[in-house]
């Protein structure tokens, strides 16, 4: 407890100079989307038997893909501010890029944006000008189908998460640190998570150490915690794991949560334990918005998919 009290101070203190540098194409930022694609990930959110939890990720994260690629589109060019890296895991642990993008671990975003495996057309509700709605047909694109196959390897995929860091961060030493947004419904079926997700969060830039945020969904109807700043309220020796190797969330990340109306304190660190589907949202929006970006409520214009 005292190591982590101490970890925590020296974070915070450190924090006041680092997630500051610029995101340019010359010193870009990786992100790492890596998701539990266990056969649990079939099962239903609490409360709600249409919805597949493997469905509802999916579909989080190729609208999260789809507002990175409008960030860097800047007259009508895509620039390379982000690396963008899927990796999922269950019955097999890799890349969940398919396509021209099948078995590569790190994608600049540019080639994200000229390789989807298809798009598909959908709705959005703007104001009609008169106090109401219409809804008008769009086009978006999708990088990944929903997976729920095998166990929950989760040691496996943090391991190849810190391989392919230590292989980007050997070339891009500077700049904003890289974001890894892990998402999982249940525990490792292959070992403590923890010595390999104290590693990751141990690499770093010269503008501070990779940020390691986790969140974990639940099929049950259990009371979520969001964010805390201490173990006190985690249910369970699992939780505590996941909060032990959950960074902090920098000033940056903060201001997000607030603009989200998520509550969070100084010493919050970037973990949900029980998430719903609101979580989920949450969690990608502010766990990509980087250098105080305003985050994107995507959910606000969601409608069916055609």
């Amino acid at each position: 407890m005292a190591d982590h009290l101490a970890a925590l101070i020296r974070f915070q203190l450190d924090s006041l100079l680092m997630y500051s540098a610029q995101i340019t194409r010359a010193n870009p930022t990786c992100i790492v989307l890596l998701v539990d694609q266990s056969g649990s990930m079939a099962d239903p959110f609490s409360g709600d038997n249409a919805t597949k939890k493997a469905d509802f990720v999916a579909e989080v994260v190729n609208h999260t893909l789809h507002d990175l690629v409008i960030r860097c589109t800047k007259t009508e060019e895509v620039r390379n501010y982000y690396h963008i890296s899927i990796i999922g895991y269950g019955r097999n642990v890799g890349s969940a890029f398919g396509g021209p993008l099948g078995a590569r671990n790190l994608v600049p975003i540019s080639q994200v944006a000229d390789y989807p495996l298809q798009v598909k057309s959908s709705y959005k509700r703007v104001p009609d000008g008169a106090g109401g709605w219409v809804e008008i047909p769009i086009r978006f694109p999708v990088w990944l189908h929903p997976t729920a196959e095998g166990k929950t390897p989760m040691c496996e995929a943090l391991t190849l998460v810190k391989d392919t860091l230590e292989k980007w961060l050997s070339e891009h030493p500077r700049g904003f640190p890289p974001t890894v947004l892990h998402l999982t419904d249940g525990e490792s079926s292959d070992g403590d998570p923890d010595y390999i997700g104290r590693q990751i969060v141990s690499l770093r830039t010269d503008d501070g150490p990779v940020l390691l945020f986790n969140c974990h969904i639940s099929s049950q109807r259990k009371r979520k915690v969001e964010y805390p700043a201490d173990e006190s309220d985690l249910p369970d020796a699992f939780a505590r794991t996941l909060f032990h190797i959950s960074s902090p969330l920098p000033g940056n990340f903060l201001a997000a949560a607030a603009q989200l109306g998520v509550q969070t304190v100084e010493n919050s660190r970037g973990f949900v334990f029980n998430g719903d589907p609101s979580s989920i949202v949450q969690f990608y929006e502010i766990g990509t918005s980087l250098t105080g970006m305003t985050p994107y409520r995507w959910m606000d214009d969601r409608t069916e998919s055609a």
